[in-house]
């Protein structure tokens, strides 16, 4: 086993697969981070250039940035460093296999084996992995050694249609990546609101939501958005143009679609909605000031 591109993923993939009983024999990495993660995960491998990775191992992960990958798939093959027989496995959540067509027709075995899981750069990741659905393009020969290689690293294969890799991959992006960014914003505003822990703060309540959501749906949406709470929704535009006038084009479209989901699933009134776009549309006060929005309601339930 190679890996060309020691990153946070490579290094962790290929610690899962030496634990399966897969040899790792060399690895490329030019970075700093690079060569400490490959010596803390990968001990003893010797870091050397792509072509020589391919070199030397039967088995090699691509686990390069999605805009790299199709350049150095062309790079590999017109040095001939690839292979017939040999099996190249790239975790790119964007491509199947159609970007290893050039190596296809040297003769290797094409994989796209995506791991949907964050990475830390450390040995956690490694144990992350257990449970992890991998979202796998094959071709139908190979779908066997595909989902061999996923279960050797703890994983779940998830089947994915060549053409539907980029949805696939917008979807999580939109569901991971965009929450992270939502929670350091909200970290940073109960900061400047005086909060001391909003990391202990915000735990309970971002698990529960997120517990919700995955078993409900948009049944579990709260929230002045979904109440149809247009005066609470202006105070807050307004208080972020005042303090975090960068967070609030985030807060406006989080809250429109938020707005038209509740409707769609008829938890947002529709005689409430009104002046709820009113405000998203323009972030103007709503009628009756931001504390008395006409015909609000006052469950206060949720968030």
């Amino acid at each position: 086993m190679g890996v060309v591109g020691a990153g946070r993923v490579g290094s962790a993939l290929a610690a899962a697969l030496q634990l399966a009983g897969h040899r790792p024999v060399a690895a490329s990495g030019v970075s700093d981070s690079s060569v400490r993660r490959a010596a803390a995960l990968l001990p003893d491998v010797p870091l050397v250039a792509p072509a020589q990775v391919l070199e030397r191992a039967d088995l090699v992960l691509l686990t390069v940035p999605d805009d790299a990958l199709p350049g150095l798939v062309e790079g590999l093959v017109e040095t001939g460093a690839v292979r017939p027989g040999q099996l190249l496995v790239h975790t790119s959540g964007r491509y199947g296999t159609k970007v290893l067509d050039p190596a296809l027709r040297a003769g290797a075995l094409p994989l796209a084996l995506h791991p949907a899981m964050t990475f830390t750069g450390t040995a956690v990741d490694v144990q992350r992995l257990a449970g992890c659905s991998f979202g796998v393009t094959a071709p139908d020969e190979l779908r066997l050694a595909a989902e061999a290689l996923v279960i050797e690293m703890g994983g779940e294969p998830e089947w994915i249609a060549e053409e539907a890799r980029p949805l696939y991959h917008a979807a999580l992006a939109l569901g991971a990546n965009h929450l992270v960014t939502l929670v350091a914003e909200s970290m940073e505003l109960l900061r400047d609101a005086g909060v001391a822990a909003p990391d202990r703060m915000l735990g309970p309540l971002l698990g529960a939501a997120l517990d919700n959501a995955l078993r409900s749906g948009d049944a579990a949406l709260t929230g002045p958005v979904a109440r149809g709470d247009a005066g609470t929704v202006a105070a807050h535009v307004a208080e972020l143009r005042k303090h975090a006038p960068q967070t609030v084009a985030g807060y406006l479209a989080m809250a429109r679609a938020t707005a038209d989901r509740a409707l769609a699933h008829g938890l947002l009134k529709p005689e409430l909605a009104e002046d709820l776009l009113g405000v998203l549309a323009g972030g103007v006060t709503a009628p009756g000031g931001p504390d008395g929005p006409r015909g609000g309601t006052t469950d206060g339930e949720g968030a």
